[in-house]
């Protein structure tokens, strides 16, 4: 299974993942292609093999035309829709610019569909959101993680005039993201690379255990004094923790409990540390119904787990083996049901909305605060939570 890792320690932009991309091995080509799909005018990719800080990099140049068409959202995304692109590529771009009008919109306090791009509506930010999309998508990386990201500090002169670092669209873009100022005063992240890594990010931290198969190093257009203007992509294969560091799955046949127990035999075992309990009915032998008793848990908690196995329940013996796991990114919004507030949980994959569920005690809660039936406030809750699917930033 290929993962990725992006070290955005020194910062992010467009051309830092490009020359990233190909570094790692993206050809040329496959960028290339996904640009002349979309481009309006002529626009041509390429490499020079630089040096940033002492470090052998790749900078990939986007030559285009000069363009004094500030394009809107509605504009770019016409252009997309047009191209002759990978399914895929055309989603994530989507996405992309999605994210950069939204932001640009909160910051500027304007609709989104009325945001004008400045830099985001030029054709070589087309060509980079564009061709580092599909360059990811060739990688065919099931996960991507990016490391907490430089923003840099001070100002920086905009369309909109001197702004201080990072710049307004840029912090909009990464909040809930890690981030630090970075070792200079001076930009580090732009909002193309904002909205690029959390567009793409399944993950934020540290590089995780994969062995590592290729390296690219994308380097910037500056080259200042005391710091490496490059991001680094990180390519390679997933490795599985050691059976003892992954989650354990522990089971147990039941016979001779009282069923009615088991409610408070599985809040003992949550109370635990598990991460989930369940019960699967069964049939032993004899004919003798039973129930398999089903327990996750970190292998951290495994020995206050099997106590309180032991401790709540007539077993006498347990078998569990090591799982692994695939848990999609969590947090807890809020909408409201008449006035009443009801927590709903999102899960995103790649930044996306995946699914959006209503939690029923809020719901049996406003159901009685409204005096209206549970199923009714049950299901205007989870029409609303339908527009959420599909959005990258999960506002109600």
């Amino acid at each position: 299974m290929t993962v990725a890792w992006v070290d955005a320690s020194a910062g992010a932009s467009g051309d830092l993942l490009l020359g990233a991309l190909v570094g790692a091995g993206v050809p040329l080509g496959v960028l290339q292609d996904a640009v002349d799909a979309v481009a309006p005018e002529p626009i041509a990719l390429r490499v020079e093999e630089v040096r940033r800080g002492g470090l052998a990099a790749l900078r990939v140049h986007v030559d285009a035309p000069d363009s004094r068409h500030h394009r809107t959202w509605h504009d770019v995304r016409t252009i997309l829709d047009a191209a002759a692109l990978d399914g895929r590529v055309r989603s994530l771009a989507l996405a992309v610019f999605e994210r950069l009008a939204t932001a640009e919109a909160a910051v500027h306090g304007t609709d989104p569909e009325a945001v004008h791009f400045h830099e985001v509506g030029a054709l070589d930010a087309i060509a980079d959101v564009v061709g580092v999309c599909a360059g990811f998508v060739h990688l065919g990386a099931t996960a991507v993680t990016v490391s907490p990201v430089a923003v840099g500090s001070g100002t920086v002169e905009t369309a909109h005039g001197t702004l201080p670092v990072p710049p307004p669209a840029v912090a909009e873009l990464l909040r809930g993201v890690p981030t630090h100022a970075g070792p200079v005063p001076m930009e580090l992240c732009t909002p193309t690379g904002a909205a690029l890594l959390t567009g793409l990010a399944t993950a934020y931290g540290p590089q995780p255990a994969m062995v590592v198969d290729t390296i690219g190093v994308g380097a910037g257009s500056r080259d200042p004094e005391g710091h490496a203007n490059v991001l680094r992509l990180f390519v390679g294969a997933t490795a599985d923790p050691a059976p003892d560091e992954r989650p354990l799955l522990i089971e147990t046949n039941i016979d001779d409990l009282d069923p009615r127990v088991w409610p408070a035999v599985i809040a003992a075992l949550l109370d635990a540390g598990a991460s989930d309990a369940w019960l699967t009915p069964i049939l032993m032998k004899k004919g003798r119904p039973a129930h398999t008793l089903h327990v996750l848990v970190d292998a951290a908690r495994a020995p206050a787990v099997r106590a309180t196995v032991f401790g709540h329940t007539t077993t006498i013996g347990l078998r569990e083996q090591p799982v692994t796991k695939h848990a999609l990114d969590r947090e807890m919004v809020e909408l409201r049901v008449d006035g009443e507030p009801v927590a709903v949980k999102l899960a995103r994959h790649q930044g996306v909305v995946v699914n959006a569920q209503p939690e029923y005690d809020d719901v049996a809660r406003a159901a009685a605060a409204l005096g209206r039936p549970v199923n009714d406030v049950l299901t205007t809750a989870q029409a609303l939570c339908r527009a959420l699917l599909g959005t990258g930033d999960g506002t109600p």
